[in-house]
């Protein structure tokens, strides 16, 4: 039975095949890239899938296993945006930032138990984690074309951040709804306004206000890649950010509570 002690023994051919899946891309071999950056999602998602059974629930419960899922997706909107618009060091970039939290996994693992509290035996379970995820991750490709737009000075990058920033939070909001319809049924709010939940309707309004700056065509670009790096930072506080808050340390949100 795959256990979280073999992670290494996925992770590093993941990254291997993901690094040069990056340098196929920068050489300007497409078609290698996607076929080597897919490979190593396969092997990724292999442990993710063996994992999981050897869990016998799904690896979303703790902070470690969120990051287990946030290196997979981005790298799977890495590929995507590489593959749709051809930034040849998107690439590069993803693989970092991927390799950054599984080494965080590596260096400090989460305790991973088997059990699941009442609450999180919900159907909302697994599609609002992945869902946050997955949104999380293509707004990471959004913050690496801001930061790229900034040192280059150009605005290039902006209508492809826009198309991101769109996708990401339209996952954004079903992750929050469904968060909402979650705790509804489970304790008889759809929303107790605890540090969680906020710092989620601040991000969720963050990038929103991206959104409606971005309408006017004439906004300067700098600025308008200062707001999405902020937005990002505050979507950061959001996920894990709020778990050294002091008011936060009675939350059913912090993971060590969950």
């Amino acid at each position: 039975m795959i256990t979280w002690n073999e992670f290494a023994e996925f992770a590093l051919p993941s990254v291997l095949l993901w690094m040069a899946g990056a340098i196929a891309a920068w050489k300007g071999r497409p078609y290698a890239s996607v076929l080597l950056t897919v490979a190593g999602l396969c092997v990724y998602a292999a442990f993710i899938a063996v994992f999981w059974t050897g869990l016998h629930r799904p690896p979303l419960r703790t902070l470690g296993e969120t990051r287990l899922w946030y290196s997979f997706f981005m790298m799977l909107s890495g590929i995507l945006t590489y593959a749709k618009w051809r930034y040849r060091w998107i690439m590069f970039f993803s693989t970092v930032v991927a390799s950054v939290f599984i080494t965080m996994n590596l260096l400090k693992p989460e305790i991973h138990e088997q059990a699941l509290m009442p609450a999180l035996q919900s159907a909302w379970f697994i599609p609002h984690v992945t869902v946050y995820m997955f949104s999380y991750s293509v707004s990471g490709c959004a913050f690496i074309l801001a930061v790229a737009g900034i040192i280059q000075h150009t605005e290039r990058y902006l209508p492809t951040a826009d198309q991101l920033v769109y996708i990401g939070t339209a996952f954004l909001t079903f992750g929050m709804l469904s968060g909402a319809l979650w705790a509804k049924n489970a304790w008889g709010n759809y929303w107790s306004w605890d540090p969680k939940e906020t710092w989620a309707a601040v991000t969720w309004t963050t990038y929103l206000l991206y959104i409606h700056w971005r309408f006017n065509a004439h906004r300067s670009h700098r600025l308008s890649y200062v707001l999405l790096i902020f937005a990002f930072a505050c979507l950061q506080m959001c996920w894990y950010g709020v778990n050294y808050l002091p008011s936060a340390q009675g939350s059913i949100h912090v993971y060590g509570n969950m």
